[in-house]
């Protein structure tokens, strides 16, 4: 069964112009978080090195 409400979008940007944020607007409006959840920052850095220098290295992909 094919769904309609499904849509592939990529964001493709240059370094510090808002990737991370945008991304995490998505989720949290999908309500990936749960119900009024408080969710940290860069939920998607799960890098170590990301986490501690407050940048996105690895591409990653999700489900909303």
């Amino acid at each position: 069964m094919r769904r309609e409400d499904i849509r592939n979008i990529a964001v493709v940007a240059h370094v510090d112009h808002g990737k991370t944020t945008l991304v995490d607007g998505f989720l949290e409006e999908a309500n990936f978080f749960g119900h009024k959840s408080e969710h940290e920052e860069a939920f998607m850095d799960s890098n170590p090195l990301e986490r501690e220098r407050g940048i996105t290295i690895l591409a990653k992909c999700t489900s909303v």
